[in-house]
Formats: C-alpha cells, sequence, structure tokens
C-alpha cells in the first residue's frame, strides 16, 4: 500500500529563525553523514561559449569542447547565452523578494499534500526519512494548459513577466544544446528534440537555503541524479554550495555569476544509449564493421 504524503508544519526559513536544534528527520544517516566533509576540493567545470557553438566558423572547433564537456563531466557552464548580467541579477532578485515574504503571505501558495507544486518543502512518505534543509517553489511552465496559476505569486508585479521572458530564453537555449548532443553523436540533428515532441514538459524551482545551526550533519539537498532531459541551474553570485561526483569523489562546483550551469540528465543519457544501440543494429544489418 502506498504511503500518504504528509506536509511538513514549519518551513526550513522559520526554524533557521528560532535558533533552536532542528529535529532530528533533518539529521543525514548512516553513509550519507560521508557526504559532509568540509574538504572538498573545487574543479573546473567546463565553458562552452553558445556564441561559438552557434557560429558557422568557430562551430566545429566549440561543438568538440562541447561533446568533450558532456562525455567527460555531464554538466558544464554556458556563457555568451543572450541574457545580460542584469537580467540574470533580475531573477535572483524575484526569487529572494519572494522567500523575504511574511509567513503567512508565502503560504497562500501553498502546495497541497499529494502535490510538489507550490511551495512548501520534502514530502514525507516515511517516517524514516531524511528532510532537506531548504525551502522551495515549484512551479509548471509548459504546457502552458498545465500551469496552476493560483501558485504563481503576485507578491512582485513582474514575478510572472520575468519567470516567463527567463524561460523563454532557456527553451532557445534548450534546443541549440540538444541539436549539438545530437550532433557530436553523429545522429539527425533534431533526433533528442524529436524525442520530446511539442508538449514537453518544463518545470522551474526556486530554492531557499537559510544558514544551518548543525552543517556537520544535515545537507540542503539530498545526493541525487536529474530525471529530466536538462537541467538549468542559476546559482547564487556569491555563497557556493553546488558539488557533483566524479569517479566517486564529490567536487564543489565554481561559480560564474554570468554563467548558467547545465546538467545533463537522466533522459538524454538513456536516449543517447537508445540511439547508439539502434544505430549499432543498424550499421551491422549493413555489413559494416565496428
Amino acid at each position: 500500500m502506498a504511503a500518504k504524503a504528509e506536509l511538513i508544519s514549519n518551513s526550513v526559513q522559520e526554524m533557521a529563525l528560532n535558533g533552536k536544534e532542528p529535529p532530528v528527520k533533518y539529521f543525514c544517516k548512516g553513509n550519507d553523514v560521508g557526504f559532509l566533509d568540509a574538504s572538498v576540493p573545487l574543479i573546473d567545470i567546463p565553458v562552452v561559449d553558445l556564441g561559438l557553438l552557434t557560429s558557422s566558423s568557430t562551430s566545429a572547433q566549440e561543438l568538440e569542447k562541447f561533446h568533450l564537456a558532456v562525455i567527460s563531466r555531464g554538466c558544464f557552464q554556458v556563457v555568451n547565452h543572450g541574457m545580460t548580467s542584469s537580467f540574470l541579477d533580475k531573477i535572483r532578485d524575484v526569487s529572494k523578494r519572494f522567500f523575504a515574504l511574511s509567513m503567512e503571505d508565502k503560504q497562500k501558495y501553498s502546495r497541497e499534500a499529494d502535490s510538489i507544486e507550490g511551495y512548501g518543502n520534502d514530502m514525507i512518505l516515511s517516517d524514516h526519512q531524511t528532510i532537506d534543509w531548504s525551502d522551495r517553489l515549484y512551479l509548471t511552465i509548459s504546457p502552458e494548459d498545465q500551469r496552476k496559476i493560483k501558485f504563481w505569486p503576485e507578491n512582485s508585479k513582474d514575478f510572472r513577466e520575468t519567470l516567463n521572458e527567463y524561460t523563454m530564453k532557456l527553451q532557445e537555449i534548450n534546443e541549440i544544446l540538444l541539436r549539438a548532443m545530437a550532433m557530436s553523436l553523429n545522429l539527425e540533428e533534431s533526433s533528442f528534440l524529436d524525442q520530446y515532441g511539442e508538449r514537453p514538459l518544463v518545470a522551474a524551482r526556486f530554492n531557499f537555503y537559510p544558514p544551518c545551526p548543525r552543517p556537520d550533519r544535515i545537507l540542503g539537498v539530498k545526493p541525487h541524479a536529474d530525471a529530466s532531459a536538462i537541467t538549468f541551474l542559476l546559482q547564487d553570485k556569491e555563497v557556493e554550495g553546488l558539488q557533483f561526483l566524479k569517479d566517486n569523489q564529490w567536487f564543489r562546483v565554481p561559480i560564474i555569476p554570468h554563467a548558467l550551469l547545465i546538467n545533463v540528465g537522466d533522459q538524454v543519457e538513456v536516449n543517447s544509449i537508445i540511439f547508439k544501440c539502434l544505430f549499432f543494429l543498424f550499421a551491422g544489418a549493413n555489413g559494416i564493421t565496428l
């Protein structure tokens, strides 16, 4: 019988303000404690210039650089993406303004117990579950007929306009990257795009990580893989915290204020394997030795 999801009574932001010891459900258990090692090294993340990637004179060289970034890291930073630093700051600002609202105002957008859409934190599915030290606002962007506007904050007159503009720009970048991934694998340029059709699911998630009184035992977000095709992450300009796992070792991700961090998700990885298998089958059927 499936567990019934429950809501957490207090936000992490409230708990951070009261200064008390966090509840035990936030504390990492067993092997997860090892992820809290403060000596995690910093590693360079490949930087891809989108302008060079789309230019006829430089695309071949940048495509090779892009290909190496995807297969060696699975994530990379994108610059020259068409969004100004001031616009990215505006995205950060509307997010900060939402979380700066009173608790009463934020709760107007609270998610329901059986849904991730809206304002809140982790669903409680088990008494033994470890909870993330973060509050979040999760919104469906597209298909547009699946948007739940009641969860879109009205505290800022430009929140919806800014988010719309941001996601439209990201969808343009998404198309460029998916085409480039296909080309880097010697596939038809639209191979990945065709897999997701004309109504792909696009969601936005705003995360807030208040200062934690027990950073030696608590994580903002548990180790995980992204189930999406591509994740676009706009990091805080000053507070470092993102890490990724490579060759069984955790590394800190550097901040480039004007860049977007791109993480290749499980859907693209699975589809790339499927396409490779289909290519092998097709090539074998035509007597080609690989």
